[in-house]
This record gives C-alpha cells, structure tokens and sequence, in this order.
C-alpha cells in the first residue's frame, strides 16, 4: 500500500538538539528525528532506509534517533532504550543502537543486552549499576514523553525538518520530503 503525502500540523518539541543522539551536525540544511522501539518490526525494516538517507545526504543532514517503547506491545522494548541509554553513558550509544537492529529478529532479552554491552566495550563490572540508573530511565521517558508531546502515535514515527513526516517510509519518500519540507528558522 503506497501512502500519499500530507501536510502535517504536527511539530517536533523540543527542537532536535545537542542533548540527542546525533549523526551528523547540528546546523546541517535538512534534519530527520526518528522516534524508535528496538523491538518494533516497522523499525527495523526503516534501519536500512535511513542509513541510506544519510548516505546520500552526508554532511547535509543530522539525524537523531528518540526512545519511544511500546511495552505494552512489546516486552523487551524498555530494556533495550535503558541499554542503549546506559551504552551512551560510555559514549557507545550507536554501536548498541546498530548492535540491536542487526540480524533478522530481534534478541532483546537481558542476557542478550549483556552480551551485546561485552561485544562494544561496555566492561562488565560496569554492567552492575547499568542500566538501571535513574538518569537512564529519566533519557528514556524524556524522549517518550516529548513524543507524546509531537503527537507521535506509534514506530516509527519520523519528523522531517521539525515536521510529521506522513510519507512513505522509503529513500525516495525521504529525500522528496526533506528538500520539500521548508527548514524552520531556529534551526
């Protein structure tokens, strides 16, 4: 089913900034905000997609991926946003962000975010105190809370340009929409 483009009402909030987890940089022509579930299907199959998205566009895009679990829906949801959060308290968040995308099915359990933690540097004395942190879970519902604030509904929702993309989630889809999308002025 081909979804049609619409204009949205919806804007992002807050503003992407440096308190996101960024690829590229901030000030860059054109921004892409994911909000994401590591166990959600939809977003797995966007992974492919926006890393293509910021192939094309390089330096002329920063991206930045937002926590929104659907526990509810999805079991093992929460504990993956902590363990990236806790994997960004040693600068490894988009080792583990990509580590838990890979392969065909997702393997969320604890014993897999360990082992995940182990294979990118997270030592495992420090696995005793991650990820439950407060400042951990704090990251996590801050970003699921600005969410909610943006009206994101369910994953993946992406935001293009501080804007709700309603367009295909495809390369294609993404390109005409960001270069249709007009740049807000605080960015």
């Amino acid at each position: 089913m081909t979804r049609r483009a619409t204009i949205s009402t919806s804007r992002l909030d807050p503003a992407i900034g440096s308190y996101d987890h960024l690829r590229g940089v901030l000030g860059a022509p054109y921004s892409l905000v994911e909000y994401g579930d590591y166990e959600c299907p939809y977003c797995r199959a966007a992974q492919p997609v926006v890393e293509e998205v910021i192939r094309i566009l390089g330096d002329q895009l920063v991206f930045a991926f937002r926590h929104f679990p659907l526990y509810e829906l999805h079991p093992y949801s929460l504990a993956a946003a902590t363990a990236a959060e806790g994997a960004s308290l040693k600068g490894l968040f988009w080792p583990m962000h990509e580590r838990m995308f890979s392969g065909d099915e997702p393997r969320l359990a604890q014993d897999d975010l360990r082992g995940y933690a182990e294979e990118i540097g997270v030592q495992p004395v420090e696995k005793v105190l991650w990820p439950n942190t407060r400042f951990v879970e704090d990251r996590v519902e801050a970003d699921f809370n600005s969410g909610v604030r943006s009206g994101v509904l369910g994953t993946p929702s992406f935001f293009v340009n501080g804007v709700l993309h309603d367009g295909p989630v495809t390369v294609r889809g993404f390109l005409d929409a960001l270069r249709r999308e007009p740049v807000p002025a605080d960015s």
